[in-house]
Parts: C-alpha cells; structure tokens; sequence
C-alpha cells in the first residue's frame, strides 16, 4: 500500500470536464474529493461502505 493516494475519475466523467469526483482506493479508507476544489478536503469511507454505496448506484 503506497503513503500517496492513486487519484483517479469516475468513468462515468467522460471526455474532459472536471465536474466529477475523484477517488483513491490504495488506502486503508476509501478517500473521494471534488476535482475542481481540492482544498474543500476529502470525505473518508470503509471499502465495505463504498462497495454498497457503488452496488446501488450501479443497480439504478
């Protein structure tokens, strides 16, 4: 596990635009930020919290 999170967009982004999010999922948490505004900080959630937020979505 690397010090430094692995930032990257949704896929669901799409082409350039920065109104998204990013997420790292190299840390212990789960860390998800605003890609225009990294200094509003970052919300922090378990893998297990992050996997059912993302099997709901992904059901509609």
């Amino acid at each position: 596990m690397s010090d430094t999170p692995n930032w990257h967009k949704s896929t669901f982004s799409g082409g350039n635009t920065n109104d998204c999010v990013e997420v790292a999922d190299n840390q212990p948490l789960i860390l998800i930020r605003d890609t225009k505004d990294h200094a509003a900080g970052l919300i922090q959630v378990t893998p297990a919290a992050w996997a059912a937020f993302t099997g709901h979505v992904s059901r509609g």
